[in-house]
């Protein structure tokens, strides 16, 4: 192994919490069932780069019966901003170790543009990245293979000396079906034992 190909959310960056979920709820008002359906079936397009905040929550209101102006939109983006910003700082940590080990480090993620842009004005470490494979502009997101195939060439090494790591098991499934080695994380403790077993 000599690269490890990190996920965000879920691993780096903790996926959205109940407060998060209901500051996002409440920004639109409503049926919480019906908004989470609406956000996520029009959510691919928004994370692989098609579409933008405006045009992305456009659908998601449109779907629901909701009229749209470019005062809740701001507040939406905020607000989905905000639901994905909380970072797990021992992950942060065990970047800066593994780069002192002399591992090449890699950030595979399912991010729209708006989040990215946030993420790298305001989180410094994702400059320890050496390859940042950001759906928004690779143009494909996880599980698909092109999405891996485009961090392995720009990683330049061979699939099986990559480890890939995801909260998710089909796209660890994925990787592993394209050669790369996969780890289904859990925990950063489980994931040390891992990268650090004699």
């Amino acid at each position: 192994m000599k690269a490890v190909l990190f996920d965000m959310f879920g691993v780096i960056a903790r996926v959205q919490s109940a407060e998060s979920r209901g500051v996002l709820e409440r920004t639109l008002g409503g049926d919480p069932r019906p908004f989470w359906e609406a956000y996520w079936s029009h959510r691919a397009p928004y994370d692989r780069g098609e579409v933008a905040g405006p045009g992305y929550w456009q659908k998601v209101c449109a779907q629901l019966g909701v009229p749209l102006d470019d005062r809740l939109t701001a507040d939406l983006i905020a607000a989905d901003i905000a639901s994905w910003s909380e970072i797990d700082r021992s992950m942060v940590d065990l970047l800066g170790l593994l780069a002192e080990r002399g591992l090449v480090l890699g950030l595979l993620s399912n991010i729209p543009e708006e989040l990215a842009a946030h993420y790298e004005a305001t989180q410094p470490w994702l400059e320890g990245f050496a390859v940042r494979g950001l759906s928004c502009r690779i143009g494909s997101a996880k599980p698909a293979p092109a999405a891996y195939r485009w961090c392995v060439r720009a990683l330049g090494l061979p699939p099986g000396e990559i480890l890939f790591v995801d909260n998710r098991s089909d796209n660890v499934r994925a990787a592993r079906e394209l050669g790369l080695q996969g780890h289904l994380f859990t925990s950063p403790e489980e994931l040390k034992a891992v990268l650090f077993r004699p």
